[in-house]
């Protein structure tokens, strides 16, 4: 059984250098100098592109934190829109106004629904979860202890993340 002897680098002489054997030393200086400039230009050529791909980076961080709101914002001008039309009548009937805050509520809920804005509003006997509530008081109940008995102001998230929690009274151990 034999073997095939693959040739590697050591074996043969690359191509490039192959030439240089023959040159003077004077030649090959300048050989070598040539290769040093091009590999620099190079070198400076990737150096300004990565300077360039970071500064460009920056700029667009700069834009998306400066108008990360925008969307959020044009959501928000209904809401606006119909409080000032409430604000325009103000010899309307008590029962007109409730049912503009009514229907400007449900515009605010959708607006911020649709911006990930979500509620924290945990049922009554639900579990505690000191991630997304704050307890405020304990308070003797006909229920299991550390669990939700009231909910005293609704919380917010946005994204899993807990933008304010529910205030809420837990039921104290019996």
């Amino acid at each position: 059984m034999t073997t095939e002897h693959i040739p590697t680098p050591q074996d043969s002489p690359s191509s490039a250098e192959a030439p240089a054997q023959n040159l003077t030393p004077e030649a090959r200086i300048a050989e070598l100098e040539g290769r040093l400039a091009e590999m620099s230009d190079a070198y400076l050529r990737a150096k300004a592109e990565v300077e360039n791909i970071r500064r460009r980076a920056e700029d667009e961080m700069s834009k998306a934190r400066k108008f990360a709101v925008e969307g959020f914002a044009e959501a928000m001008l209904p809401v606006m829109d119909s409080m000032e039309a409430a604000i325009a009548t103000p010899d309307a009937k008590v029962e007109t106004v409730l049912e503009g805050v009514h229907a400007t509520k449900r515009q605010l809920a959708a607006a911020l629904e649709r911006n990930k804005v979500l509620e924290i509003n945990p049922a009554p006997g639900a579990k505690f979860d000191p991630h997304q509530h704050q307890a405020i008081s304990m308070v003797p109940a006909d229920q299991e202890a550390n669990t939700v008995v009231a909910v005293l102001q609704k919380g917010y998230s946005i994204a899993e993340r807990v933008l304010r929690p529910a205030l809420i009274t837990v039921a104290a151990p019996k």
